[in-house]
């Protein structure tokens, strides 16, 4: 007994349909996407601009005050291993 296997049969006018959908919802998604990213961009922008200081200033300000702590840190530490070898 032996039996033909014809393969399945494909809607072709739903899976047109739905690879239509899907390209639609795609463009979509990239529209919604693209408005967010707008809207986060202005509003950081408008956030920036009401600063007292800018955040280059804030970022240097913070690595001098690391630097003067490692610095500080670094003399104690030396300064407790001579004490401790004398």
């Amino acid at each position: 007994m032996t039996q033909k296997f014809s393969g399945f049969q494909v809607n072709r006018s739903m899976l047109g349909g739905g690879v239509v959908l899907t390209g639609l919802g795609a463009v979509i998604g990239l529209a919604g996407t693209a408005l967010v990213c707008y809207s986060l961009a202005s509003a950081g922008r408008g956030w920036m601009q009401q600063m007292d200081t800018p955040p280059s200033e804030l970022a240097a300000r913070a690595i001098n005050q690391a630097r003067a702590a490692s610095l500080a840190g670094l003399e104690a530490w030396k300064a407790e291993g001579k004490a401790s070898v004398n």
